[in-house]
């Protein structure tokens, strides 16, 4: 298993499964040629290993495929942590003190006014009300 994302998920992670790949495993060991019979079921038997060396392959093209996906995926994630980096380390901390300063005068007095606004209707069902 590999570990390919910053967390601890199944997703970050990438399961690779490794085949022995020998004459034995694929079943093509002391095959022989002797006769007819013994030929026809040796040329099988190759058969067989060659659908499961090439199913072997499928699977590792497939992991390379997703190995390749995830490192792309990760630089784009880095040069964007790079450039997140990038911005916060160049903030004029003057200036955005009065931009957040300024923003907070303009919530206030929106608050207030709404505030006077809501405050109208119960004056005049008052008044009606009297």
């Amino acid at each position: 298993t590999i570990q390919v994302g910053y967390t601890n998920e199944g997703y970050d992670r990438i399961q690779i499964k490794f085949y022995q790949i020998d004459t034995a495993s694929l079943g093509i060991s002391g095959i022989g040629f002797g006769t007819l019979t013994s030929a026809q079921s040796a040329l099988a038997a190759i058969d067989a290993a060659v659908f499961s060396v090439a199913a072997f392959r499928a699977d590792l093209g497939a992991y390379q495929n997703r190995l390749q996906y995830t490192a792309s995926n990760l630089a784009v994630s880095i040069e964007n942590y790079i450039a997140s980096d990038s911005t916060i380390r160049d903030t004029d901390m003057a200036q955005e003190m009065i931009n957040f300063t300024k923003n907070q005068i303009l919530v206030q007095t929106s608050m207030a006014m709404l505030a006077h606004a809501n405050a109208l209707p119960q004056n005049i069902l008052a008044l009606i009300g009297r």
